[in-house]
């Protein structure tokens, strides 16, 4: 386990925070491409040794604190039993729909299947560092479903479907990986830019309720500062949000679990010194956070394919450099 990611975890306070980046095992890193030259995505996420070694990559390569485990949030609708292609992103042959759903409703089904997710992580932590963190990840419900569910259902069957099977499945899911051996487990629900307000206030925050534990970080990705506390504002072991979001104001206003974020991912991207200044930006932006404890440092989403490799080791190199 990562020293700076146990004391985020537990509200210890330090002056370096762990770093980690949301698909920090992927396409824009040159050992994942000669992977994928020998592998297919399907190949990499289900062979448990292979998953290990994608993710072993980058921790070996910038030396982040925490590893995640490879792997991708549409498999729990392919145990289900809709069936999968990435071509390159997921893609299914059918979405579930009122008339079709009694066939994609074998939650312990789901679950057996998704047992090649608790090989992965077990190793994953074989091979990674002892002073290295292994999280894993689900999607959010409401993200989970905008993948499988046709969206033109109604809102009665969204409801219906999010509360009896996609709830279920993804507590069994979080559990599997626990067990496995991951010491937080992340839920991604980055598409609440599509949900109405009223809807979230109404009926998604307490659906979340059934899901919110001290081992979950929960990460939101297309809300406001200004409703933040619906889905935050809960007794999750951690938070992370993307860059629209204050980060000063969720740090003065939670002082429980981690918070992750949240430097903009596209500015990985801008021309060098444009980057640069960027990166001092943010640097004086959390230096001005009175209260930086249970800090986790990171991009507001993934890290973008097309983003140079120097980049990575440049941005670690100055928050390590300028937090010691």
């Amino acid at each position: 386990m990562n020293t700076k990611f146990k004391n985020a975890a537990r509200r210890v306070p330090q002056n370096c925070p762990p770093i980690w980046f949301m698909r920090q095992a992927g396409r824009y890193h040159s050992h994942y491409q000669k992977l994928k030259e020998k592998y297919t995505f399907d190949q990499l996420s289900k062979n448990p040794e292979l998953a290990a070694e994608v993710a072993l990559g980058p921790i070996q390569e910038f030396d982040f604190d925490v590893s995640i485990l490879f792997s991708d949030i549409v498999y729990p609708f392919q145990g289900l039993g809709l069936e999968l292609d990435f071509d390159p992103g997921p893609k299914f042959n059918e979405l579930i729909t009122k008339e079709n759903y009694e066939r994609y409703f074998d939650i312990d089904k789901a679950l057996e299947f998704m047992q090649f997710q608790a090989e992965a992580i077990k190793a994953t932590r074989e091979v990674l560092p002892a002073d290295k963190s292994l999280i894993g990840f689900v999607a959010g419900p409401w993200t989970l479903m905008h993948y499988g569910v046709d969206q033109n259902s109604h809102v009665d069957f969204k409801q219906y479907y999010l509360k009896e099977v996609i709830v279920p499945l993804l507590q069994g899911n979080i559990e599997l990986q626990l067990a496995a051996g991951a010491e937080k487990v992340l839920m991604i629900d980055s598409g609440l830019q599509t949900m109405g307000r009223t809807f979230l206030r109404d009926y998604y925050s307490g659906l979340l309720n059934e899901l919110v534990n001290p081992d979950i970080g929960y990460y939101a990705k297309g809300i406001t500062t200004d409703i933040s506390h619906l889905v935050l504002n809960k007794m999750w072991g951690g938070v992370g949000f993307d860059a629209t979001i204050d980060i000063k104001h969720i740090m003065d206003n939670k002082k429980d679990g981690f918070i992750q974020g949240n430097f903009d991912q596209n500015f990985m991207l801008l021309p060098e010194d444009r980057f640069k200044g960027k990166v001092e930006e943010f640097i004086e932006q959390m230096k001005g956070v009175e209260d930086r404890t249970g800090w986790v440092c990171g991009l507001g989403h993934g890290i973008d394919k097309r983003t140079p490799e120097e980049r990575v080791h440049y941005f670690i190199e100055r928050i390590r450099t300028e937090f010691s």
